[in-house]
């Protein structure tokens, strides 16, 4: 992934998260990729996904056809 400031990344948590602090953090603006990080470790790595299989996961995960 090239160089970016994932500090000044605009990163989400998903609208079902139950505050426990347990969920993860999407942003889409990581140079043409979308990034994915433990929101209880900022500083953690970040995973990062071309847009499409991340848009393809999100979509199996709504329907519920995630791993058929």
């Amino acid at each position: 992934m090239d160089e970016v400031d994932t500090a000044r990344v605009n990163w989400r948590k998903s609208t079902r998260s139950n505050g426990s602090g347990n969920c993860v953090e999407v942003a889409d603006d990581l140079a043409g990729k979308v990034g994915l990080r433990d929101s209880k470790d900022p500083a953690s790595p970040v995973l990062t996904f071309a847009p499409a299989a991340w848009a393809t996961f999100v979509e199996a995960a709504r329907t519920g056809t995630l791993g058929r």
